[in-house]
């Protein structure tokens, strides 16, 4: 045992400032799909409510599409198929934009089922108080709606923070690309590889207990 964590003792210093590196691409490519899929994801979320029925309709195509493809697929098709009509996009851009379309279908059912808790009278009440539909939604609703969904974000975050390893397949130098390549230059996988998850755990753990205290709460609140 004390030899295994000799390794560490032995490597940390060039490991180290390498993988932390690597985790801030990781993080930066997680926040910034993040966004992406929640902006995304409120627009199709208030669009499944739409009076029309040819929206109501194409946003549930998304929705099933997105859903229904693995993530991979997605990043695949953006990075090394859109080329093939003329749209180019560096790997990270690339990583973000597959990241956010994906995550935005989950994010879209996240916003409908906070939406559809907040009861349709405060919307005519607002209404008929004066308030114009956009000012009811960013003012009263929407308020409402992120303290319901506030642990099922959360978790969605932490799904979306664990698959941007896979942009290491489209050769973004984020957290899991920069262990292989140390694992391949130190042939010491085992250890490196404990390494990175071990820091990928730092991160979600403490998000997860997070949106478990939320939920918990959010029960409460409406008990």
């Amino acid at each position: 045992m004390l030899e295994f964590l000799d390794v560490y003792a032995r490597h940390a210093d060039q490991w180290g400032p390498r993988l932390a590196d690597a985790a801030v691409v990781s993080a930066r490519i997680s926040i910034l799909g993040f966004m992406l899929a929640t902006v995304v994801g409120l627009i199709l979320g208030l669009a499944q409510e739409a009076s029309s029925r040819i929206v109501r309709t194409v946003v549930r195509g998304y929705i099933v599409f997105f859903r229904g493809v693995p993530v991979l697929a997605i990043l695949f098709l953006i990075y090394f198929g859109l080329p093939g009509v003329g749209i180019v996009f560096d790997a990270e851009p690339a990583a973000v934009v597959g990241l956010g379309l994906a995550f935005a279908a989950q994010m879209a059912e996240v916003f409908r089922a906070g939406l559809g808790a907040i009861p349709r009278g405060q919307w005519e009440a607002a209404m008929s108080a004066g308030f114009r539909p956009a000012q009811t939604l960013f003012l009263i609703i929407l308020p409402q709606v992120v303290r319901i969904i506030a642990a099922p974000v959360i978790v969605t975050f932490v799904a979306l923070l664990k698959d941007s390893s896979l942009a290491s397949l489209i050769t973004v130098n984020e957290l899991v690309l920069e262990g292989r390549a140390l694992a391949t230059e130190y042939f010491l996988p085992l250890h490196i590889y404990i390494w990175v998850g071990a820091m990928y755990f730092l991160i979600a753990f403490p998000l997860s207990m997070l949106a478990k205290y939320l939920a918990k709460r959010a029960r409460g609140a409406r008990a």
